[in-house]
């Protein structure tokens, strides 16, 4: 059980600017940027964030905002140019980084002018009474990179590294000397002469050969951390090695910016001791969020407790979970595996049902119906006191089902290609942000969201409470579908919270048994009077919990209940 208490659960809003503004129409696959348009910065209105913060959301991470490269052609404007064999789609992948001080000029209206306008974007953010996350991603860059916005006395990653050595210690990159970089398949390059590296960098998803794949991560390379993995990964930590300085540059100049959090790209591919070295030295900068993306549980409390992160992302556990219960492959007490598999570390999780690298709830790669997500976000949002994200359109239902070009139709909405998203353009009409274009069960989708993660980010109960998971008690349960029904309850000084998810497709009548030791361990007095809020619908009554009865609560198809007991005094 958590007892760390929170005034406020963060909600995380992640969203790409390149299409959130975007209200072209007439899309072309693979298109470019004057054929398919571009989101701006300035599309984040006030009025465009106050919609954003009726979510409930605390946090808006803008993906792609630091400068990657692309095949869009801005040399005018002193940037140069990148091969187009090493990028990924027309716009780019913005996990490319070609400069880390400096900003996506797609994003800017004058491109000149990039840099102030995202800081006027962060102003704005701040002004909506929300908080900005941007991606840093410390273990590879773009083939290409070079810094040309670093002020004259930052020395450039790779400027003075020894090319003729595998490995050095105040290498930036990792070299394959004498080897010929070589791309194992057609790139389908734009240029007449074919894209050259020698001598060859290893690729950034720890591809130690001159030959990366299609699969591979071939448009990036590896950062060195002081880890010599030619020779069985020997750490070299004596001396701080030359990048360790770079990226805390980096770090303290985005702080020093206004941004409020990194969320810190595949994470535990740099080693854990440069986190536990420089996270501490950019907070006493500024108080700014660390969020690892890091997939083995093994090293969870490693990241936590050594690293000093604030939040990791919950995929293998909770998502994985949730996404094979949403789909009825999966029974819904397996969720209780996700907080017994995590006891102690659970506030350090950060849930979500969908980000860029997911598929969509609605896609037919998934559920094919977005409904499925409310269930799933209810026990997200309202299981432990800990963060939780939602994805610009999974509010809307955004199906995630078009055919974009690199990224293809994958059930995901692209992050390599120029592009809009239908649903958006609804919500957004002519910069209303009314949802006067939407559906009703896109309007009502919307609804339920922001009613779940209001509750979620300002309920004491939630934000604070004890966790007590009802499952146990319930699994022989005749009157209620373990396989498709998930319960819980929360306590906060007078106050319980019962909450009973629903995954099945049908309306359900169930029967909780809430056992003497459930009120035994959160202090409940059992069949004391109180006062009954419903807290997604705010009808109200009198009622009482005793475990010699079982509660009976009805349940529409993919829904959930939020019922809050408070006890009167």
């Amino acid at each position: 059980m958590s007892t760390i208490e929170r005034k406020n659960k963060m909600v995380i809003y992640q969203v790409f600017p390149r299409w959130f503004g975007n209200s072209r129409a007439s899309l072309v696959k693979d298109g470019s940027l004057a054929e398919n348009g571009v989101g701006k910065f300035s599309a984040f209105t006030p009025l465009a964030l106050s919609r954003i913060k009726e979510l409930g959301v605390t946090h808006v991470w803008y993906t792609g905002v630091i400068e990657h490269a692309t095949r869009t052609d801005y040399t005018a404007y002193g940037i140069r140019k990148d091969h187009s064999a090493v990028v990924k789609g027309k716009a780019g992948s913005p996990y490319a980084i070609k400069d880390y001080y400096d900003i996506d000029p797609d994003l800017a209206d004058v491109v000149q002018d990039r840099m102030e306008e995202f800081e006027e974007l962060v102003r704005r953010t701040h002004e909506a009474g929300m908080k900005v996350i941007i991606d840093f991603v410390p273990n590879h860059v773009a083939r290409q990179y070079f810094s040309d916005a670093r002020e004259s006395f930052v020395e450039d990653l790779g400027q003075t590294d020894n090319v003729s050595v595998d490995f050095d210690v105040n290498n930036n990159f990792y070299y394959l000397p004498g080897q010929t970089l070589t791309l194992r398949f057609d790139p389908q390059r734009e240029e007449d002469f074919a894209y050259s590296e020698f001598p060859a960098k290893v690729t950034g998803n720890d591809h130690f050969d001159a030959y990366p794949s299609q699969s591979d991560w071939y448009e990036t390379v590896k950062l060195n951390y002081g880890v010599d993995y030619m020779r069985g990964g020997v750490r070299h930590f004596d001396t701080i090695p030359n990048t360790w300085g770079k990226m805390l540059d980096i770090l303290i100049f985005w702080a020093r910016k206004g941004v409020d959090g990194f969320r810190c790209d595949m994470a535990e591919m740099v080693p854990v001791e440069f986190w536990n070295w420089v996270i501490p030295q950019v907070k006493r900068v500024k108080d700014v969020i660390f969020i690892a993306e890091v997939y083995n549980p093994d090293e969870y409390r490693n990241y936590i407790y050594t690293g000093n992160f604030d939040y990791l992302y919950d995929k293998v556990g909770l998502y994985d979970t949730l996404r094979a219960v949403m789909c009825d492959r999966l029974p819904a007490r397996g969720i209780s595996r996700c907080w017994q598999a995590l006891e102690g570390i659970q506030p350090y999780m950060l849930n979500f049902l969908e980000n860029h690298d997911e598929q969509r709830i609605a896609s037919d790669f998934f559920a094919g119906d977005p409904r499925p997500g409310i269930p799933g976000m209810i026990v997200s949002a309202a299981m432990n006191t800990n963060p939780v994200m939602i994805y610009c359109g999974q509010e809307l239902g955004e199906r995630g089902m078009d055919e974009e070009g690199f990224s293809g139709r994958d059930g995901r909405t692209t992050i390599f290609d120029y592009w809009s998203l239908d649903s958006l353009r609804r919500w957004i009409g002519e910069g209303r942000f009314d949802g006067a274009g939407l559906t009703p069960e896109q309007r009502a989708l919307r609804e339920t969201y922001a009613r779940i993660l209001n509750v979620a980010s300002t309920e004491p109960v939630i934000t604070s409470g004890k966790f007590y998971d009802l499952m146990y008690a319930n699994i022989g349960n005749p009157y209620f579908n373990s396989a498709r029904q998930y319960v819980f309850l929360r306590k906060w000084e007078n106050e319980v919270l019962l909450v009973v998810a629903n995954f099945d497709r049908a309306d359900q009548t169930v029967w909780v048994n809430i056992p003497v030791e459930a009120f035994k361990a959160l202090g409940i007095a059992d069949n004391r009077p109180a006062r009954l809020t419903d807290l997604l619908t705010g009808e109200s009554s009198i009622s009482t919990l005793t475990d010699a009865c079982p509660y009976q609560v009805n349940l529409p198809a993919y829904s959930g209940r939020m019922l809050k007991f408070t006890f009167i005094r």
